[in-house]
């Protein structure tokens, strides 16, 4: 890597400012690009508290991806960039689809339309991509073996149907690691806009001669992740809640999984990522390589935080949620040489010392999910109002 500015489009998000202190221990000139959304960050953004900003080798600039302007301001000196700028949140997505596809594709779109018209320095280009993009992901049958099933359907929620049935035999499904080779399915606007980011990226770099680096980001979670936002981040909601004293509301029957990985672990992969030519033209996995169900992940955090009050499950759904998902973490340890280092016990420990020294935010998960229900886009289904030991017992 050349020793030039690294620019990290949503800079000051919780990734974006781990990759940050991580370049900034090797001396490196970082500069964090944000708008500073108020949905993530509050309707009044104060950075006074982030010591990481008083370093010498940390620039801010507060610009918008959708402006061509904001980008030629931001890429002046820069060497090397990590795209991280993107609306989040699958469900939010179902409805502020304009928005979502103006930020996530318009704005990958402008980066490359500087690119290819705009003498610059840039020698590569690390796009934070997302597992979304494989809709279902892997599955073995029994009788059929490895199997991609498509999205659930809205009368399959809608019956308690949670898990998906193979598309050959329709017979049960249990769930795999899934690799990069796998076949991508969209469910959600999101990931649809996050493929869309993908071949920009790919087709872009190709074209332009910058080597491109595409990760394919799990569950991201830990220190520094928005308290706010009601749209993403399975743990800040529910820490948040816990902390209100609101019992948990578990989803469909609780058991849907998920890989939770460590925002350590990913600031350190995209590191690598930049500082290595080994993944360039790759695209890699992130994550840790484990399922757990969101039922074990709120028991765990209710253990941690000391919480009273009993998740239950609700048998709510929302369309464009996937049931299983997973990383197969091959190539990016052949590539890259990565493994993940903190354990999901160890990483709620961590997260629940630093959300405890925050202030508690007000619940707005209860309107987030009425404006998805106003749009059928979220529903009861035929489980509710049970408690995981009896959902356990189904």
């Amino acid at each position: 890597m050349k020793r030039g500015k690294v620019l990290i489009s949503g800079g000051l998000g919780f990734i974006g400012l781990q990759v940050a202190k991580l370049l900034v221990q090797q001396k490196q000139d970082v500069l964090l690009f944000d708008n500073l959304s108020s949905q993530i960050h509050g309707p009044l953004p104060s950075l006074s508290s982030l010591q990481l900003l008083k370093d010498p080798h940390i620039e801010v600039v507060r610009g918008d991806v959708c402006k061509g302007e904001d980008w030629e301001t931001a890429l002046s000196g820069v060497s090397s960039l990590i795209h991280l700028a993107a609306a989040t949140g699958t469900a939010q997505s179902m409805y502020e689809i304009a928005r979502y596809t103006e930020t996530n594709v318009g704005g990958t779109a402008n980066l490359f339309n500087y690119l290819a018209n705009r003498k610059h320095d840039v020698s590569k280009v690390i796009l934070a991509s997302s597992r979304s993009v494989y809709g279902e992901g892997a599955y073995s049958c029994e009788c059929c073996g490895p199997v991609y099933p498509p999205a659930r359907s809205k009368e399959m929620l809608s019956e308690g149907k949670w898990d998906p049935s193979c598309p050959g035999c329709g017979g049960s499904l249990t769930a795999m690691a899934t690799g990069e080779d796998a076949r991508t399915s969209p469910a959600s606007i999101y990931a649809a806009t996050k493929l869309a980011q993908e071949d920009i990226v790919r087709i872009g770099g190709q074209a332009l001669g910058i080597p491109a680096v595409i990760f394919r980001f799990q569950n991201v979670y830990g220190e520094g992740q928005s308290l706010k936002n009601p749209y993403t981040g399975i743990l800040s909601i529910f820490s948040n809640q816990m902390r209100l004293g609101k019992a948990i509301d578990l989803y469909e029957d609780g058991l849907e999984s998920r890989d939770f990985v460590h925002v350590s672990d990913v600031a350190r992969a995209v590191v690598m990522g930049i500082t290595s030519d080994r993944a360039d033209g790759y695209t890699l996995n992130v994550g840790s390589g484990q399922p757990t169900s969101v039922q074990a992940i709120a028991l765990l955090l209710k253990e941690c935080i000391g919480c009273d009050a009993q998740p239950v499950v609700s048998g709510h759904y929302r369309v464009g949620d996937i049931r299983h998902g997973y990383a197969d973490l091959a190539a990016i340890g052949e590539r890259l040489g990565f493994e993940p280092e903190v354990s999901l016990e160890a990483g709620i420990e961590r997260f629940v010392e630093w959300v405890m020294t925050q202030a508690v935010e007000p619940d707005r998960l209860g309107l987030a999910a009425q404006e998805l229900s106003d749009r059928g886009l979220m529903r009861r289904g035929a489980t509710h109002g049970v408690s995981p030991s009896s959902a356990w017992s189904k």
